[in-house]
């Protein structure tokens, strides 16, 4: 902590899209001040050189990982790519928290890891200390760990409107279909000829058919949630927009169970809930009405297939699905209001 009691914190991986973002959300936070920002490709660079719409803020220069002062960090926020996290992290100091937005401790397995991202687990004793970071369920473990895997975005949206209703036994654990879509700015900001703009624009397509990483991610947390094995049929499409996830979930009820059922177990679970809230009976939620915010907005509706039933969720990938997200979990972390820093109004239109 600084001497007027804020905590200090690190971004590393500040040129990334959640970095920038991560920033745009921090500089709201009375109790935070940014004490370090990395970026090795672009160090002894301005954050405004990257991001302008950032230049006006008071932001250290972005300098190699390397260049840290850790005995002045309390806190530190890793938006590196996926493979590259787990020796950094584990050569951070023992005092430092830690919330991780990459994929590498999401998965409790480590042989799960290495089949889906194509390599070994670097550091296997961390990944037993990592806790999954979807705050809403696991606010508890959250509030007193020490690193924190920050969930994928498809992933969040997913499992939140999944995870009351196979708690409550409403729904058949098999044959759950997640149909997602997601803006480019998931992709990240890395050059890539799929993500050009003649590529993306005036077209949806559907990627990683049957193999997206988040797959098993999901099937993780809803096992858990459902105390039985469940594998998902999840399939993502990208769409010509920058920011957000649809993610539309078809179901199987159980004997017995109503459309209604799920809506008033997904209330209950959320009732108090700041970010996650069920949208009016019969209307849908919708990206543009997320932008921005760290909101996940729910709908539940009756399939015309009798006992089938249709889960819509709508988030800001950027935030809910990454950058809010972990400030989220920093904040339950470190003592703070959980809503500090955090936008509840979405950016309309």
């Amino acid at each position: 902590m600084n001497a007027n009691g804020r905590l200090k914190v690190a971004v590393l991986g500040a040129s990334g899209y959640t970095g920038a973002e991560l920033l745009r959300l921090v500089v709201e936070h009375n109790g935070i001040e940014i004490a370090a920002l990395t970026a090795d490709r672009r160090a002894g660079e301005q954050v405004g050189a990257v991001y302008p719409h950032l230049a006006h803020l008071a932001l250290p220069d972005m300098v190699a990982i390397d260049g840290v002062d850790w005995s002045a960090i309390d806190a530190v926020f890793c938006c590196l790519p996926h493979g590259t996290t787990q020796e950094v992290i584990a050569g951070l100091p023992g005092h430092v928290k830690i919330v991780d937005l990459s994929a590498d401790f999401r998965l409790t397995d480590t042989a799960t890891y290495a089949r889906w991202y194509g390599g070994e687990h670097r550091a296997p004793g961390l990944q037993t200390e990592a806790v999954y970071g979807l705050t809403e369920i696991k606010r508890e473990v959250v509030r007193n760990a020490r690193l924190v895997a920050n969930p994928g975005c498809y992933t969040t949206a997913a499992e939140l409107p999944l995870i009351p209703c196979l708690e409550q036994g409403l729904i058949e654990s098999q044959g759950i279909i997640i149909d997602a879509k997601s803006g480019v700015s998931g992709a990240g900001r890395s050059p890539k000829e799929g993500n050009l703009h003649t590529e993306v624009s005036e077209g949806i397509h559907a990627y990683a058919i049957a193999s997206h990483r988040h797959t098993p991610e999901i099937d993780q947390e809803l096992t858990e949630a459902a105390g039985e094995p469940i594998v998902v049929t999840f399939t993502p499409h990208l769409m010509p927009m920058n920011r957000g996830i649809l993610a539309t979930t078809y179901v199987s009820l159980k004997d017995g169970a109503t459309a209604d059922d799920l809506r008033a177990a997904m209330a209950k679970r959320y009732v108090d809930e700041p970010f996650v809230k069920l949208v009016p009976q019969g209307q849908a939620p919708a990206t543009r009405h997320v932008r921005g915010s760290n909101l996940c907005l729910m709908g539940v509706f009756a399939d015309r297939v009798p006992g089938r039933a249709i889960l819509v969720s709508a988030i800001d990938n950027l935030v809910k699905g990454a950058s809010g997200q972990a400030l989220q979990n920093m904040n339950v972390m470190t003592g703070f209001e959980e809503t500090a820093g955090l936008p509840r109004v979405a950016v309309f239109p």
